[in-house]
């Protein structure tokens, strides 16, 4: 195969592998914990919304405390998803850069 066109495949792989990091960066994760709490989280794992149920009521600090650990272990599920999502769609490409001697 001659270089220019080694060089477009190459070209070619790195805009399709740009455009998946866009499209996982874009997609908004959502996780739950204990039917009270759900997060949004962008591929980027930056958190776009915390939601609390309404009928969520506070009676003492344990229950504040419950809260805490609901919105930690729903933020860690949508930031596993991420991590899954991104490495499946990515598996391809760091599969073929490998091949590049770290070209990407």
């Amino acid at each position: 195969m001659n270089q220019q066109v080694m060089l477009r495949k190459i070209k070619k792989m790195q805009e399709e592998m740009l455009q998946t990091q866009r499209e996982i960066e874009e997609t908004v994760f959502k996780a739950s914990a204990g039917g009270v709490v759900t997060v949004e989280m962008y591929g980027t794992k930056e958190l776009k919304a915390v939601i609390i149920d309404e009928s969520f009521e506070a009676e003492g600090k344990e229950d504040y405390d419950m809260l805490s650990d609901m919105i930690v272990a729903a933020c860690k599920e949508a930031s596993k998803q991420v991590d899954k999502v991104t490495s499946e769609k990515m598996a391809k490409y760091n599969a073929l850069a490998g091949g590049f001697g770290g070209l990407f």
